[in-house]
């Protein structure tokens, strides 16, 4: 598979990941001309977790995202669809508790976590709104969402340079220092085919979320998302599992 346009199967999607899985985080590093480390800090800092709790890392691949949280002494379980990069992860943080899981079908009971985020992995999933909606589910009554992924720039000629970039330089550096340049296309693909903020916003309040909110990073080219899970008010009755609580409000921080 190499065109976001095509129905995304998990398999497909993970056997990709599976070949790339190897030289993964030094492929992202050179493509991203070594901003994935600025970015995985903002997103370490918008889920703001503490020891004692426990962070669920979706799509963690390799488990380079998982790390900050355990080095910090929190429980964080680095959860990916694809065994490959999962297998990378083990060897390299045995302490790290990697888990094979679907993000549409998490293998997780209702309220396990204080914290769910997603870097950069919302898009390859085939149900995105399924997958913001079991993050709700295994989230605690007003834990948190972090969602970091790729965006659409926000001024119109920086927009255009970034999508020439995408379309032709990244895929020609991907072919000097990629084992599989295909899977790059698609992700370049993927990144432009992708919903802009304001949309991805609506998805998450849609699925249940609250005090739906997000920032710009590098001009829009990325956007990190954050949103809470409603918990009981003075007054009212405590959520059991599976239930929501709705108290939306979306702005945009730049």
């Amino acid at each position: 598979m190499n065109r976001a346009s095509l129905e995304k199967r998990p398999d497909e999607v993970a056997a990709m990941f599976d070949d790339v899985a190897p030289k993964y985080d030094v492929v992202n590093d050179v493509l991203s001309m070594g901003q994935t480390r600025r970015w995985r800090r903002i997103v370490v800092d918008a889920v703001g977790a503490e020891r004692g709790q426990r962070v669920l890392d979706l799509a963690a691949g390799t488990g380079t995202s998982s790390e900050p949280y355990a080095d910090a002494g929190i429980d964080v379980v680095a959860c990916d669809f694809s065994l490959g990069m999962l297998k990378v992860g083990k060897r390299r943080r045995p302490d790290i508790d990697f888990v094979a899981g679907d993000a549409t079908n998490l293998p997780f009971a209702d309220n396990s976590f204080d914290a769910c985020t997603i870097s950069f992995g919302l898009r390859n999933v085939n149900e995105p709104k399924k997958a913001l909606a079991e993050m709700l589910r295994v989230t605690r009554p007003g834990g948190r969402l972090v969602v970091a992924e790729f965006s659409q720039p926000t001024v119109a000629l920086w927009r255009t340079t970034y999508t020439e970039y995408l379309m032709r330089a990244l895929p020609a550096i991907a072919r000097k220092v990629s084992s599989n340049p295909d899977a790059y296309v698609y992700l370049a693909e993927s990144i432009r085919a992708w919903p802009d903020q304001d949309r991805l916003a609506a998805w998450i309040g849609d699925s249940g979320w609250g005090d739906v909110e997000y920032r710009n990073l590098n001009g829009g080219i990325v956007a990190v998302h954050r949103a809470t899970k409603a918990s009981a008010a003075p007054g009212e009755e405590p959520l059991l599992p599976g239930q929501v609580r709705l108290r939306r409000r979306t702005s945009a921080v730049d």
